[in-house]
């Protein structure tokens, strides 16, 4: 039996889920449709960092480098609204202000340092240019390698784990529908209405938001939409739990690093190191070759490191784009179909959130997305005729 409702949601992971809030408080009717368990892929794995100040513009082995310039305004207003997501939500997502340094070794580095640091400052973002001893005066952790940092005390970080759920109790409390374990496999237009079937269960409605994550291309596919995607898989490291020691986010500027000790007191270590191969049928493998590169890179950085025992090693999914910057907005001659994922959905979440509900709604979005939308990954142009699969 078919029901109605005003935006189906393809994607559980923190992305819908933040959606899903910003819709159901608004009083639409929402339904959410994950092919798992909410929030166990990619939103799950990430390590939860608020990404503040700019950070490296590759992952090991990324092509394309990010326009970190254009991040910045992003990651301003996505800073923004994170201040009031554990009030929003009513619930601990473990958010923490710790502030992050972001590190070089080479003077090609410190220039790059620099010349991020005058971005920051036109998108209103305060860092601070340190030398190697001023850097190490500030955390007496860095090695001997650091040559300069820029500080930023608006870095941090939230508990992926906690963020995604959070979300999705607060979007149930005013109304929103979570159907977990249902893949899509059918979106339709008539007329005016999607429809959307997905599992034993099918929904019309007027608009659907398709943030499945890596998934997204092919959840696209289904309503007939080629869009040129190119999911990763990257992987995090952990060590055992360790007493407080550092209490800040440490990133590398021109090598894949970022290094946290979370709540619990295990260290966090990432910087989108890639996985031996991307599965998304089943559970991307970790690639030794990423651990020791990745752990090896923490230990010159962050020398205590090396006194404590790695603890385990997970890859997940990224919806990563092949220009590498967000996804985001209505895909052009397909109504109320909207998209989002890429780089740094964790951090914009909250954001992303509150842009989809305003496409949704038809009212402008609270950044500038012109740039951002789906057209510049669209690989055909697709009539309404024969659309059903």
């Amino acid at each position: 039996m078919m029901r109605a409702a005003d935006v189906v949601i393809v994607g559980a992971g923190v992305l819908g889920a933040a959606a899903a809030w910003q819709l159901s408080r608004a009083g639409h009717r929402v339904v959410i449709f994950d092919r798992g368990a909410p929030g166990r892929e990619g939103s799950g794995t990430t390590a939860g960092n608020l990404h503040v100040q700019a950070v490296h513009t590759r992952r090991p082995g990324q092509e394309v480098p990010i326009d970190s310039a254009r991040f910045l305004p992003l990651q301003r207003a996505a800073s923004d609204r994170w201040e009031s997501v554990e009030d929003d939500l009513g619930a601990s997502v473990e958010l923490r202000r710790s502030g992050g340094f972001t590190i070089a070794e080479t003077p090609d580095q410190c220039q790059e340092l620099k010349e991020k640091h005058t971005w920051e400052a036109a998108a209103g973002i305060p860092t601070e240019v340190l030398d190697g001893d001023a850097a190490r005066e500030a955390l007496p952790l860095l090695g001997p390698t650091v040559t300069a940092a820029t500080w930023c005390a608006s870095d941090g970080y939230a508990n992926p784990l906690k963020v995604t759920p959070a979300y999705l109790a607060a979007a149930a409390g005013h109304g929103a529908e979570l159907v977990p374990y249902a893949p899509v496999r059918e979106i339709a237009r008539r007329g005016g209405t999607w429809r959307v079937t997905a599992g034993t269960h099918t929904v019309a409605a007027p608009v659907v938001i398709d943030v499945a994550g890596p998934w997204l291309g092919e959840i696209a596919a289904l309503a007939g939409i080629r869009l040129r995607m190119t999911p990763v898989a990257i992987q995090m490291h952990a060590t055992v739990r360790a007493p407080v020691t550092m209490s800040h986010l440490v990133q590398h500027i021109g090598e894949g690093l970022s290094v946290k000790q979370v709540t619990a007191g295990n260290l966090l270590i990432g910087g989108g190191w890639p996985a031996r191969a991307l599965n998304l049928a089943g559970r991307s493998v970790t690639s030794v070759d990423s651990l020791l590169g990745n752990v090896a890179l923490a230990v010159r950085v962050l020398p205590f490191i090396r006194d404590l025992r790695l603890l385990r090693a997970w890859a997940g999914p990224l919806a990563a784009t092949p220009d590498e910057m967000p996804l985001i907005g209505e895909v052009p001659g397909e109504p109320g179909f909207l998209v989002a994922g890429g780089t740094y959905a964790f951090t914009f979440a909250p954001l992303w959130g509150e842009t989809l509900r305003g496409l949704a709604e038809g009212a402008p979005p609270p950044v500038e997305i012109a740039d951002l939308g789906p057209d510049r990954l669209m690989t055909q142009t697709k009539t309404h005729e024969g659309r059903q699969r």
